[in-house]
């Protein structure tokens, strides 16, 4: 229902439309259409399930493309918009037709082509960042990536106190790269649930866990996100460190009432400062 939505069609497959008509649909137009259209119920809070089950194969298999094929958003961009493949929209119409069969050889082969090309695409638009380690990766582009690559290259080095990063995400590859052996010494719970932070970095001689969020559409280190971290970490043996990291102040402004006291603020465009959500602690300073 989902490629059928995409494709406005309604009644038969002669009708689809594609990237080529300019159609792009959200998760959420994506939504209103099937209940419109299809009959079906379908709460308008589940958007992320069109994008990570209904899609998640269309997609792969490069039936319904995204508009992140086309620019540089990230592929977790809820703004995104989703369209059929020109070259599938035209061999749907062709089916139940003598030109059927001959369609879909050259079908088959066009796809080929257009994966390579979208994959080089890609692949230029890759964002390097260095681990303290040496070791180097390659995110994927957009600005939630631009802010862990500040994290790693930035925070780490100016307050990590030699963190070493135990685990970074991509919002192409979850698990892009993790040090399962030390998060395990640890007793770091499973990189699989859902409360796993951004970045995870530890600093061996302070015995300190740099838990980071990089906060660009949602993700802060809130009063709910602190506990429930805090819960799957009883079996930890590190002290957490619990840091909410933003691009600039503007972004800060949205999210400053929801960060959670205890925990760290820290904003890269001003990388030498941090903000301390805590209390009588650090007054000591002023002695």
């Amino acid at each position: 229902m989902a490629c059928l939505a995409v494709g406005d069609i309604k009644t038969e497959f002669a009708e689809a439309k594609s990237a080529s008509d300019n159609r792009f649909l959200t998760t959420r137009e994506i939504i209103a259409y099937e209940n419109a259209n299809y009959g079906e119920y379908i709460s308008s809070g589940s958007y992320d399930d069109i994008r990570r089950k209904d899609l998640l194969l269309p997609v792969q298999a490069r039936i319904v493309l995204n508009s992140s094929s086309f620019d540089s958003q990230a592929t977790n961009n809820p703004t995104r918009g989703y369209a059929l493949n020109p070259l599938f929209a035209d061999l749907i119409k062709c089916y139940g037709t003598t030109k059927w069969k001959k369609s879909l050889v050259k079908y088959k082969k066009q796809v080929e082509l257009l994966k390579d090309e979208l994959e080089r695409k890609r692949n230029l638009e890759k964002i390097p960042v260095k681990l303290p380690s040496g070791v180097e990766l390659e995110l994927s582009a957009g600005e939630h990536n631009v802010l862990q690559k500040c994290i790693v290259e930035d925070f780490l080095t100016r307050f990590g106190l030699g963190a070493e990063v135990l685990y970074i995400g991509d919002t192409s590859d979850k698990f892009l790269y993790k040090n399962s052996e030390v998060l395990k010494q640890i007793g770091f719970f499973s990189l699989e649930h859902e409360e796993l932070p951004d970045v995870v970095a530890y600093c061996r001689e302070k015995n300190l866990l740099f838990l980071m969020e990089a906060v660009h559409s949602a993700g802060p280190m809130s009063e709910i996100r602190v506990r429930k971290l805090k819960k799957q970490m009883e079996k930890c043996t590190a002290i957490p460190v619990f840091v909410t990291c933003f691009l600039d102040k503007k972004e800060f402004r949205k999210w400053v009432t929801e960060i959670a006291w205890e925990t760290e603020v820290w904003i890269a465009d001003s990388p030498e400062h941090m903000i301390h959500f805590n209390g009588f602690k650090f007054l000591e300073i002023h002695q």
